[in-house]
């Protein structure tokens, strides 16, 4: 429903229009409004109020009558029934040959008389708030990484892998195998990629964002972040795909030709193999989210470059054959920003 204050905004906004030679179809589009609804809230000289809150509505003729609402509560509060749903109530009530209501009635007087609660001993359910939203509009702004296992020589044993990866660019900017996951690797290996990245000198804010493992919110790793003046940023509990980019990152990493399904031998070849994939995920993988350039062609700003010639070909190419382009040529840009959890959109 509209409020009447935006009524008169709107019939305002179209009056004005109106008197500067615009059609009313037209500027009743422009706002989202039908002309029909504007006619209604014009009929009489001045805009009203929205009735349908005050109306006087009948009552419909299968309501329950007091006496069956009364019957309704006092079943429920029977001292057999008092720990049961309305679903069962209703249920053990037909075996027995009787109706009242149905569940969706009993729930609907039930809480007219204030008798649904959340009872036991379990928590009351709980809103789930919103995924944290990051943007990054250039490289070593806005970092994700995991730690995933990597299968060892024999069945129950593994290798822990840090993986970091740039949003922006979807370049790989820091990775480790370990053989345990802790809050001091976890610091030894942020740091190792800060200094590789070379972000000692740069003052713009970078955010590291993570599950809620326990090795990212360890209090050593938490204080290495404060010292290298790094903002911390956590996914919401049990929710994986808060995290996705690191988890697509692993994905591809395993499902890579060549992945030892079987497990590796030792330490020192699972971090061979991990050092040869980040080399050929960095610089020869081209990513079909980056347009099919490189992560580290986009890191290093020179992707709108390669782009910018591709286009060129094409148009040429285009121009010398027409009749094999129907439409125009495809799209060869890149997003000037990159969102972590975009939110989604609100229908109205």
């Amino acid at each position: 429903m509209t409020s009447l204050p935006d009524r008169w905004q709107t019939v305002t906004l179209i009056r004005e229009a109106q008197g500067n030679g615009a059609r009313l179809v037209k500027a009743c589009a422009l706002l989202n409004l039908s002309v029909r609804t504007y006619q209604r809230w014009t009929v009489e000289k001045a805009v009203t109020a929205d009735q349908r809150p005050v109306v006087a509505r009948p009552v419909p003729a299968n309501k329950l009558t007091d006496e069956e609402r009364r019957a309704v509560v006092t079943l429920c509060n029977q001292p057999e029934y008092r720990s049961c749903p309305p679903a069962f109530i209703v249920a053990d009530q037909l075996d027995q040959g009787r109706y009242l209501a149905s569940e969706s009635t009993f729930y609907r007087v039930l809480r007219e008389h204030d008798q649904v609660h959340p009872r036991g001993r379990q928590k009351a359910p709980e809103r789930q708030r919103q995924a944290t939203t990051h943007k990054a509009s250039e490289p070593n702004r806005l970092w994700s990484w995991d730690i995933s296992w990597l299968p060892g020589p024999a069945r129950g044993t593994w290798f822990y892998l840090y993986l970091m990866l740039d949003i922006y660019s979807r370049k790989i900017v820091g990775y480790e195998v370990y053989e345990c996951e802790t809050g001091e690797l976890a610091s030894e290996f942020i740091e190792k990629a800060y200094w590789r990245e070379h972000l000692a000198s740069q003052t713009k804010p970078l955010v590291l964002h993570s599950d809620n493992g326990s090795p990212m919110k360890a209090a050593t790793f938490l204080e290495k972040l404060y010292d290298l003046g790094i903002t911390p940023s956590n996914s919401r509990p049990r929710v994986s795909n808060d995290n996705a980019f690191s988890e697509a990152l692993f994905k591809t990493l395993k499902f890579r030709p060549g992945f030892p399904v079987d497990g590796f031998e030792t330490i020192q070849q699972a971090r061979e193999w991990v050092l040869a994939f980040v080399r050929w995920y960095n610089t020869e993988h081209r990513h079909s989210a980056l347009n099919y350039v490189t992560p580290q062609q986009r890191h290093n700003s020179e992707a709108d470059q390669i782009l910018a010639q591709r286009k060129r070909i094409i148009e040429a190419a285009k121009a010398a054959n027409p009749r094999r382009w129907s439409g125009d040529i495809r799209n060869l840009s890149l997003p000037a920003t990159v969102t972590l959890n975009p939110e989604r959109a609100v229908n109205c």
